[in-house]
C-alpha cells in the first residue's frame, strides 16, 4: 500500500520563480545532525563506519520556464561508485570551499558545464544522510536563468534530463519501496529512469516544502 504524502496549498499557474522563492524563503539554516541522532533515525542500525560521515553538497537545479523542471543526471557507467544511478550534480566538500553552495556550484560546473553566474540560489534543504556510503549531503536549491546552458561531461555523466516540477507537487507520485535491498527507500515514477535512494529522498523533501508552506 502506498502511503499518502502531505498536501498543501495549491500552487499558482504558472509556477514561477517568485513563487519558488516565497516557498523556500522560510527554510531554516540546514542543521547538521550529530552521529547519535543519525543512528536514532535509522531503526535497528548500528555504527557502520569507523569514521564520521563525510560532507557533500548537491545542486538541485530548477529550470523555471515555460514548464518548470528539476534537472537530474544519470551518472556515467564508467564510474567506480554509484555508476548508472540518477543523481543531482554534486560531490564532496573541498577544503577550499567556503560553504556547501560553493561545493554544489563547483561540482555542477564540472559535471554539466553549468556557469555559476547563471544560477540564482534559493536556499538549502535539510541535510540528507546516506547510510550505506556514509555521506552528509546538503542539497542547495537554485533557479537557472534564461542564459543557463548545460552539457554532460562524459567522464561523469551519461545524460541530463528534467523532471516536471508539477509532478513533485502530486502527493500520490512518490512510492515507498517494500522488500529487497531498497526496502524503506522512496522512488519517483519516470518513463526512462530509475529515481530512488538519496536523490528520491531529496526530491520528496523539496516536494513537501513546496506543498506545505
Amino acid at each position: 500500500m502506498r502511503p499518502a504524502c502531505e498536501t498543501g496549498t495549491a500552487p499558482p499557474a504558472p509556477l514561477d520563480e517568485a513563487w519558488l522563492r516565497q516557498r523556500l524563503a522560510a527554510l531554516p539554516p540546514a542543521a547538521v545532525p550529530d552521529w547519535d541522532t543519525l543512528l536514532q533515525r535509522t531503526p535497528g542500525s548500528s555504527r557502520p563506519h569507523a569514521r564520521l560521515p563525510r560532507h557533500a553538497a548537491v545542486l538541485v537545479p530548477i529550470v523555471p520556464a515555460p514548464e518548470p523542471v528539476v534537472l537530474l543526471t544519470r551518472r556515467s557507467a564508467l564510474l567506480r561508485h554509484h555508476s548508472g544511478q540518477v543523481s543531482f550534480p554534486g560531490g564532496g566538500l573541498d577544503p577550499m570551499d567556503r560553504d556547501p553552495a560553493e561545493t554544489a556550484l563547483r561540482e555542477a560546473r564540472e559535471e554539466i558545464g553549468l556557469d555559476p553566474a547563471t544560477v540564482g540560489l534559493l536556499g538549502r534543504l535539510p541535510v540528507q544522510w546516506t547510510h550505506a556510503s556514509n555521506f552528509l549531503i546538503t542539497p542547495v536549491v537554485g533557479v537557472l536563468s534564461a542564459e543557463a546552458r548545460w552539457l554532460a561531461a562524459p567522464a561523469e555523466v551519461d545524460i541530463i534530463f528534467g523532471m516536471p516540477l508539477q509532478q513533485l507537487l502530486d502527493p500520490d507520485a512518490p512510492r515507498l519501496i517494500e522488500g529487497g535491498l531498497r526496502h524503506g527507500s522512496w522512488s519517483w515514477p519516470h518513463p526512462d529512469h530509475d529515481i530512488w535512494g538519496a536523490t528520491a529522498a531529496i526530491l520528496l523533501r523539496l516536494a513537501r516544502i513546496l506543498r506545505e508552506f
